[in-house]
């Protein structure tokens, strides 16, 4: 692994078919997206859940906001996701692995990620959307039990 590259891993209490759906559907990634502090509105989020397909979010907080655009370049329902976003080369995968018995884990792979974005900072706020993550799939799972 080179410098500019980026390595979260996460194991999920939620079938992959939900995580997945949570993050392709604009309504569940504005439950989540974006580190604490920030939020996502939905109609800030463009899916086009297709290889070329568009992929946009629109983060907003306190001290402003930012705009992420990207192009999907692997789409493998339930499976891999990745995108590229054109201006600054970053290149991300995620890979959903069923463990069984509910489990899912997702590995994020960024590449050519841009320096501030590797800063310690950069990372732990990436990894407080991962526990937003986590908490989302939490609440719906209870929602959906009896």
């Amino acid at each position: 692994m080179s410098a500019d590259e980026l390595v979260y891993r996460r194991l999920f209490r939620a079938p992959r078919e939900l995580v997945w759906r949570c993050l392709t559907e604009p309504a569940e990634l504005a439950r989540f997206w974006g580190p604490r502090g920030m939020a996502t509105p939905v109609d800030g989020i463009v899916v086009e859940l297709h290889v070329g397909g568009r992929f946009e979010t629109l983060m907003v907080g306190d001290h402003g906001s930012h705009r992420m655009t990207a192009t999907f370049t692997d789409v493998l329902p339930p499976e891999r996701l990745a995108w590229l976003e054109p201006a600054s080369g970053l290149h991300t995968t995620s890979t959903l692995t069923d463990l069984g018995d509910d489990g899912t884990e997702v590995v994020i792979h960024q590449r050519h990620v841009p320096e501030p974005m590797r800063s310690d900072q950069a990372r732990a706020g990436f990894l407080t959307s991962l526990d937003k993550l986590e908490e989302h799939l939490a609440r719906l799972i209870r929602e959906e039990r009896p």
